[in-house]
């Protein structure tokens, strides 16, 4: 797939409302994603009791406007669909479109969500947008980095410096990063027995938004041996993730058809516990 238009893509700089409203949720988020609140996070929705079967949380997306993504405005369930589409006209394997069709999907938890967390529909700073290292010294490759100071960790010399909490080198799989949707949806397909999914697919799903370390470099003291491949994997993905937005939306039951069967192979018939 030619990545030829992606200068239009992820530009923070446009003056219009839209963009606004993206500032002031990469502000919100600066401000309120801590170690304590992601620690909280987790405790509170990685609770595996909310039986959904894959094709309902596609179905609920299409309530749901990403307001941190500055290329597309239309329900976040067009994007899944964009993005699968992509995969499954380059030829990727069965797989790969799949994980491209729900690498999202965890933003469900708006459903049980809420306006203080940062979960809801009207509050999304902690449920969508670019991840960061909590714990370790934001760095200038975030997105928007006059508001990482206004991040109460920066203050902490627990967590100020550019290894902060963590043994140098410790590899990706040992930080904490951001809560959202990202982790979210990982911890709950690790939870979920039937799944089959690829390493390189649940990595996908789990780093996808970690823009500061793969595409700004970032975190380097952090990285081990291992990460270099998870890159080079989330570097392939992210060809469909980023560049197949456009503004034109599908029909969701007239691609159930398709890619219902795929579902099945790598997840079951039995239902995601959320």
């Amino acid at each position: 797939m030619s990545t030829e238009a992606a200068p239009q893509f992820r530009d923070y700089a446009k003056a219009d409302t839209i963009s606004l409203a993206v500032r002031d949720h990469y502000r919100k988020m600066r401000e309120r994603q801590t170690v304590d609140y992601v620690q909280r996070m987790k405790k509170k929705y990685l609770t595996f009791d909310k039986p959904m079967h894959v094709w309902d949380a596609m179905e609920r997306l299409n309530a749901l406007v990403d307001v941190s993504d500055p290329d597309l405005d239309l329900p976040n369930v067009q994007h899944l669909i964009q993005a699968a589409e992509g995969a499954r006209e380059a030829g990727e394997p069965d797989w790969m479109q799949l994980v491209a069709l729900i690498h999202d999907m965890g933003k469900v938890m708006y459903l049980w969500g809420s306006d203080e967390d940062g979960t809801s529909q009207a509050e999304q700073w902690g449920l969508v947008g670019d991840i960061f290292v909590v714990g370790a010294r934001l760095p200038d490759s975030c997105v928007y980095p006059q508001f990482n100071e206004l991040n109460p960790d920066m203050q902490d010399p627990r967590y100020n410096t550019p290894t902060g909490m963590y043994q140098p080198h410790c590899g990706l799989d040992n930080l904490e990063l951001a809560w959202g949707h990202d982790e979210y949806l990982y911890q709950v397909l690790k939870n979920h027995k039937g799944n089959t999914i690829p390493e390189q697919g649940m990595v996908s799903v789990r780093y996808h938004s970690f823009y500061p370390w793969h595409t700004g470099n970032s975190y380097t003291e952090l990285l081990s041996e291992k990460d270099a491949q998870y890159k080079e994997w989330i570097k392939s993905f992210n060809r469909f993730d980023l560049y197949t937005k456009r503004p034109e939306s599908f029909d969701l039951d007239s691609m159930k058809a398709y890619y219902q069967p795929i579902i099945e192979k790598y997840l079951g018939t039995e239902p995601l516990y959320w």
